[in-house]
């Protein structure tokens, strides 16, 4: 159910929604992309802009926390036969960027650190799409795995490479039309911009809901016969 190509493509435009966002409205601090903070955070502690440094140190220290929360949520609810645990960390995620939105630009700092901490919870929870590993708010990983499994088509005309290679570029896709979806509405809607990634994260945990019932009803089918 959370590995669903739809699951995933939704996740995606979502994560890509989510960086353009608190790049383009909340300061220019990346929301998923910490690397690139890291490198801002560590130049600013060099010229001494304690101040700027911080800025870009709390969504880092978010993004470890919610990567440590998905890990407890998931412990704590793993064997739950009412609801799946990535289901609660996708409830979780609406209900923290629900109050984004109602967040001014006088607490950037405070939603910064709420976006990147729901996107941490997020690429911990959802790390496969169809038994592949893959990541729902990043680039990088999926632009390797892409091109390794161009190349190992290239080499073994092997038809599953090419599918996991246009499956990664597909992911990619997405998460560029997210991104680029994000820096069209922060003009029209401001700081509810991130209302739309909540919108998406719904249909994500329909799908997952309805993705389990239909397994339910096909493994009681099974069992009858």
């Amino acid at each position: 159910m959370s590995e669903a190509v739809s699951t995933g493509i939704i996740l995606t435009l979502s994560g890509g929604l989510q960086d353009a966002y608190t790049y383009f409205y909340r300061g220019k601090v990346f929301a998923n992309a910490q690397t690139g903070n890291i490198i801002i955070f560590a130049h600013n502690i060099m010229n001494g802009s304690w101040q700027t440094a911080f800025h870009y140190l709390m969504p880092i220290l978010a993004f470890v926390a919610g990567i440590y929360v998905s890990e407890v949520i998931r412990g704590k609810y793993r064997d739950s036969k009412r609801i799946h645990w990535r289901q609660i960390v996708v409830a979780a995620e609406m209900v923290l960027l629900l109050l984004v939105g109602f967040m001014p630009n006088t607490l950037d700092l405070a939603a910064n650190a709420m976006v990147s901490f729901v996107c941490a919870m997020q690429v911990e929870a959802f790390r496969k799409m169809k038994g592949s590993a893959f990541a729902s708010t990043m680039c990088i990983g999926n632009l390797r795995s892409a091109t390794e499994m161009l190349y190992r088509y290239r080499q073994t005309r092997d038809r599953e490479n090419l599918e996991k290679c246009l499956r990664y570029y597909g992911v990619i896709l997405f998460f560029a039309m997210g991104a680029g979806a994000g820096s069209f509405l922060v003009p029209l809607f401001a700081e509810k911009t991130i209302w739309f990634s909540c919108i998406l994260l719904v249909f994500a945990f329909g799908i997952m809901f309805v993705k389990e019932n239909h397994e339910t009803v096909e493994a009681g089918e099974t069992d009858r016969r």
